[in-house]
């Protein structure tokens, strides 16, 4: 049996899929995956062994020069990769008009998607041959896993989903256990105050901690929080399997709500998760190990932060909850 996957953004996103991967497995021993991705995260389908090819989609950067794109034969080229073989099922976990249209439509083979009550933006269940309704209030990754045994027809499995790519990466034996801060995220009242951040490395001072980054700005920040701290290491500038690998290592990670923070989950790392305005029901870490802190359970205090939103979340907190976990 062979299947495409439309799961093309965000990297947290496309992490929640894995799961089902995994289970479908689980009930076709033979199944084998393609799966269509944007360029920024074609590593992650990769990690899992049951697919087979990626092919790699760049929406956000097309959609900015349409008519570069079309001189430079990038869209001719992915119409031939996509189209290169027949699908038994096209499964476009995307839920977008976007992935609908520029996927689901072109792949040769029958497109299941989220219906109208349940995908994002309900036009693009017009464009699936068959729209499966699936509960709006199940955390993501539950919601992509019920999307496949629906759409595959098979049981869900009763346990927690499995996203099977922690053997991809050999733990290492670290000649010094550390702790890894993700302190990055895209939006700023989603990071954690800076200053709570510095209070609580130092309270980290007996362990080795590392810093990963993925833009200047975020590089900056490591180098802010790393100041005159000598157990602090800011990373050098690593791909996702990089990452990844310092991850599966770590004795845990303290992260903001991230990217990152969802594949510190998918490895089964200890994980504490800050919100601050999000909420973590329907999209918080998932997985082994896995404890999320929002900031709107703690009481109003004195403390000045910024952003304004954690202020009651604070080091104290934090660390002793982390110390728990760890």
């Amino acid at each position: 049996m062979k299947v495409l996957i439309v799961k093309t953004s965000s990297m947290g996103d496309v992490i929640h899929t894995l799961p089902a991967l995994t289970d479908a497995a689980a009930a076709y021993p033979d199944i084998r995956f393609d799966w269509v991705v944007e360029e920024g995260f074609q590593e992650i389908p990769h990690w899992h062994p049951q697919v087979d090819n990626v092919i790699p989609v760049a929406i956000r950067r097309w959609r900015k020069s349409i008519i570069q794109t079309l001189k430079k034969g990038e869209w001719s080229a992915y119409k031939a990769q996509l189209q290169a073989q027949n699908y038994d099922f096209v499964i476009d976990a995307q839920g977008l008009l976007k992935s609908a249209l520029l996927v689901s439509k072109l792949a040769h083979g029958p497109s299941y998607g989220l219906d109208k009550e349940s995908a994002k933006e309900p036009l693009a269940a017009r464009f699936y041959d068959n729209p499966i309704y699936v509960d709006k209030n199940l955390h993501a990754v539950e919601r992509i896993r019920q999307l496949f045994a629906k759409a595959l027809n098979y049981p869900l499995p009763k346990q927690l989903g499995d996203f099977s790519i922690r053997p991809h990466f050999v733990p290492t034996s670290p000649t010094e256990p550390y702790l890894v801060f993700q302190h990055s995220t895209t939006r700023f009242d989603k990071h954690w105050p800076e200053e709570y951040w510095i209070s609580l490395i130092e309270k980290a001072s007996d362990w080795k901690i590392k810093l990963p980054w993925g833009s200047e700005a975020e590089k900056e920040r490591a180098e802010r929080l790393a100041h005159n701290q000598p157990h602090v290491e800011v990373l050098p500038k690593l791909s996702l399997s990089e990452v990844a690998t310092v991850l599966v290592s770590a004795t845990g990670c303290v992260s903001v709500d991230t990217g990152l923070s969802h594949l510190a989950a998918a490895l089964d790392t200890p994980n504490l998760i800050l919100f601050g305005p999000t909420d973590p029901g329907l999209v918080g870490g998932y997985g082994k190990n896995q404890q999320c802190l929002e900031a709107k359970n703690y009481p109003l205090n004195t403390h000045k932060a910024e952003p304004a939103v954690f202020a009651p979340l604070t080091p104290d907190i934090v660390w002793a909850t982390f110390q728990k976990m760890i």
